[in-house]
């Protein structure tokens, strides 16, 4: 248990690192472009790089070489393994060379056309040059997942670190060099290019290390006919989760020039406290479920699968409620700043409300998704993401008509309701011990002390406002004093009523502090 800690630990610093870096990107951004149109054409062209990372990297792809590589690795050791690994490396290669061409000439076919309207125009050309990303980071998700079968997490974890950098230096430049939108937004693009080519070179450098030599592995096997079994059901789903997140942003972008950046925005600090820890729980429990059902352990697969949700429930919900308490104050401290202005700032606090309701729901379908794939079963998620596809695509052109961009919103927080509950009834299905009644003491006990944590930084907050010290300055009191205040009421909260995973804790937290001398 300890180890698993101390992994999930390592994630989560490294995570932390990342976003954070990413939180001071996204200031920068906002802060230099507003919610113009160049940003709002940014975030949509970075959207289909991103798309196919997820499916093709992070998403079907990952999740199915996991359980698979497991069994080599069990089976043959680090070389067996490392020869599936490029036999699979090998035919993603090529797959993504073929669409990075195609796509690139598409869209600068449309960048080029006159029949477009000047908004679209301007996101297909932005697209062109953010298209060969892709390329970098699905290799790149691939050789990370390589490292955690291996039980190396802190360089993959620490990899999005530099694309951020990237990113912000290049917008640096762009900002010293030429003030200007239009020119700015070109210079992200660069800083998007170099930081994917060396968030592929670091994991594969230290991939190497523990023994893998990338090879042209042409030659196939029963478990790359295994892995493709697994694989298109997988990416399946992934593309229909994937399609939801680019309807939502191509509805957004037909409202109006600012809705993008809005949606983009108050979705980006949802998924804050939803990479830093969700990620990492899935990331370090994922390899130990698919352990433990190789090995047979239907028991061990459900203890540690519970544990994790715990894990999960314990994090996301106080998080999300943090985000529906004090949206409006932490969105001024962090990006009242230059382009964003405060009509800005009163644009997004819905959004993040809604996102804030919806964040230990969409923790619990990642977390409940790895479980599915753990298992092999590939198809029941493709399923549940077909039917919140339907949800999110009706709803959201719905509530879009009353609503605008929060109906937008509050149609993504709906899909993943639904999500979340169908995958959970499919995990728990011949798995008794599985039910949600595992789970209630536990939920119960978060819910309590989130809705203590809620309650205080309420009242608190306008306490705090009181001073009248400006907006500026008067929202870094609130989120200075609120968030790390709302956290040690929350966890005072958990020992009081002994949640389960707090002993853990604890004893992580022994772990690692240091050791008085005698």
């Amino acid at each position: 248990m300890l180890k698993n800690l101390k992994n999930i630990a390592v994630v989560s610093l490294s995570t932390v690192g990342s976003r954070v870096l990413g939180l001071l990107r996204d200031i920068l951004i906002f802060a230099a472009l507003g919610t113009s149109l160049w940003n709002s054409a940014f975030i949509l062209a970075f959207t289909l790089p991103n798309l196919f990372r997820r499916l093709l990297g992070e998403g079907a792809l990952t999740s199915a070489i996991v359980p698979v590589f497991s069994d080599v690795l069990e089976r043959e050791g680090r070389a067996g393994a490392f020869r599936f690994f490029n036999q699979v490396l090998f035919r993603l290669l090529l797959a993504l060379l073929v669409i990075v061409a195609v796509g690139m000439l598409l869209l600068a076919w449309a960048a080029g056309s006159d029949w477009l309207p000047e908004r679209w125009v301007t996101g297909a050309g932005l697209a062109v040059w953010l298209l060969p990303y892709m390329l970098f980071i699905c290799l790149a998700a691939i050789i990370t997942a390589g490292l955690n079968l291996v039980g190396r997490f802190a360089v993959s974890a620490a990899t999005p670190i530099l694309l951020n950098l990237a990113m912000i230096g290049a917008l640096g430049a762009g900002l010293y060099l030429d003030a200007e939108a239009a020119r700015i937004v070109y210079w992200l693009c660069g800083g998007v290019l170099l930081g994917g080519f060396l968030q592929l070179m670091v994991p594969a450098w230290d991939l190497m290390r523990q023994g893998w030599r990338p090879r042209l592995q042409r030659q196939g096997g029963a478990e790359l006919a295994e892995l493709w079994q697994l694989f298109v059901p997988g990416l399946l789903g992934a593309a229909i989760l994937q399609v939801n997140i680019l309807v939502s942003r191509l509805l957004a972008y037909s409202l109006d020039e600012s809705a993008v950046s809005v949606l983009y925005l108050s979705s980006r600090l949802m998924e804050l406290p939803l990479g830093v820890f969700t990620i990492a729980v899935a990331t370090v429990f994922f390899p130990l479920l698919a352990r433990a059902l190789s090995n047979g352990e239907e028991a061990q697969f459900s203890a540690v699968f519970l544990q994790g949700m715990r894990l999960v429930i314990g994090i996301s919900l106080p998080a999300g409620i943090g985000l529906l308490v004090l949206g409006q104050p932490i969105l001024e401290f962090l990006f009242l700043w230059g382009a964003f202005d405060q009509a800005d700032v009163l644009a997004t606090v819905p959004l993040l409300a809604i996102y804030g309701l919806g964040l230990p729901l969409y923790s619990a379908a990642t977390f409940a998704t790895r479980g599915l794939h753990a298992s092999k079963d590939m198809r029941t998620p493709v399923r549940v993401a077909g039917y919140c596809l339907f949800i999110n695509l009706f709803a959201g052109w719905l509530l879009m008509q009353f609503w605008g961009a929060a109906g937008l919103a509050s149609a993504n927080v709906l899909a993943a309701l639904a999500q979340s509950v169908l995958l959970w009834r499919a995990l728990s299905r011949g798995r008794s011990e599985l039910s949600f009644r595992a789970l209630r003491p536990a939920l119960f006990k978060v819910l309590l002390a989130g809705l203590g944590m809620g309650v205080a930084c309420a009242v608190a907050w306008p306490c705090l406002a009181a001073f009248d010290w400006g907006a500026k300055l008067s929202a870094a009191l609130i989120v200075v004093v609120c968030v790390p205040g709302g956290v040690a009421v929350y966890f005072a909260l958990l020992y009081v009523l002994r949640f389960e995973e707090m002993d853990a804790l604890k004893a992580m937290l022994q772990r690692f502090m240091p050791k008085r001398s005698s």
